[in-house]
């Protein structure tokens, strides 16, 4: 008990501020790459706190950039954080970060999509898929661009029990455009019920905690943002393999909402391998 006193009690040494690493290292936010900094580290620590304590736990953070929510989870006290970042140019920065913070902070360079998290941990953290999640959380401040294909891999990834969720329910707290993580989370009958919220819902338990306003980021980004909470189901709601449902569901969100019996008409009664995902495909709606 008193190492996991010491570890939760690590507070980072006085830094510079995000805003003045910025301008250190003379970042700025590249357009194509959806890419938009949070400087308000109260807003971090808000994030952070979505997932819950992490107290000794292990982190992947998703694209980190100047570090904000990094510095953030490191005062959470994690035992290990891997941070995963694409572009070289915040690279010294993260270093810096991981300097202040012996031990605890390793950085890779790469794309989040090829990277594979199930090699980044030790397999010790791993805990049977019907026991409670292991304590591994996935934490990201996502580009605009990346955030949907990303959610949608790791979706799939957790139908297979593969990627980072070859340690167990691994948990994950993400940012989208506020439309996006709507649809994430809408119920039946809403008007933002999509393929995202069926294929998201029918695998893990999904909660929408809180809007930040497109204000807070530099440079201000047209959208306000949605965090978003997933916590993979011990069994899914859709007891079929992934590729049949994502084809399903991606059939009969295909036409407008009014005119949507169309597409799984389509495919109501076409035959597969594996049979038909439900008697009547309707229900997911």
């Amino acid at each position: 008990m008193a190492a996991r006193g010491k570890v939760a009690s690590f507070r980072l040494p006085p830094l510079p501020t995000i805003s003045e690493l910025i301008k250190l290292y003379k970042l700025r936010a590249k357009k194509q790459l959806s890419q938009n900094f949070l400087l308000d580290l109260r807003l971090t620590d808000k994030i952070v706190r979505q997932a819950g304590d992490l107290t000794d736990a292990h982190v992947c953070e998703v694209g980190p950039g100047p570090g904000g929510l990094t510095r953030s989870i490191l005062n959470s006290g994690v035992r290990d954080l891997l941070v995963v970042e694409k572009d070289s140019r915040f690279i010294p920065g993260l270093e810096l970060l991981s300097e202040a913070a012996p031990g605890k902070m390793r950085i890779v360079q790469g794309d989040i999509l090829n990277y594979r998290i199930d090699r980044g941990f030790p397999k010790t953290v791993s805990k049977p898929w019907e026991e409670d999640p292991p304590n591994l959380h996935i934490i990201g401040n996502l580009p605009f661009s990346v955030s949907t294909p990303l959610i949608i891999q790791w979706l799939e990834h957790m139908a297979d029990r593969t990627g980072p969720f070859a340690f167990g329910r691994t948990r994950l707290t993400l940012t989208f455009q506020k439309e996006v993580a709507e649809r994430l989370t809408a119920s039946t009958g809403s008007k933002q019920r999509s393929r995202l919220s069926i294929m998201a819902q029918y695998l893990c338990t999904v909660h929408n905690r809180f809007i930040i306003p497109g204000r807070a980021f530099v440079p201000k980004p047209e959208v306000d943002v949605g965090v978003v909470h997933f916590t993979p189901l011990v069994q899914p709601q859709i007891q079929r393999p992934f590729k049949m449902v994502e084809k399903v569901v991606r059939n009969t969100f295909q036409f407008r909402r009014k005119s949507c019996y169309k597409g799984v008409d389509n495919i109501e009664n076409s035959a597969t391998p594996e049979g038909t995902i439900c008697s009547d495909p309707r229900y997911i709606l």
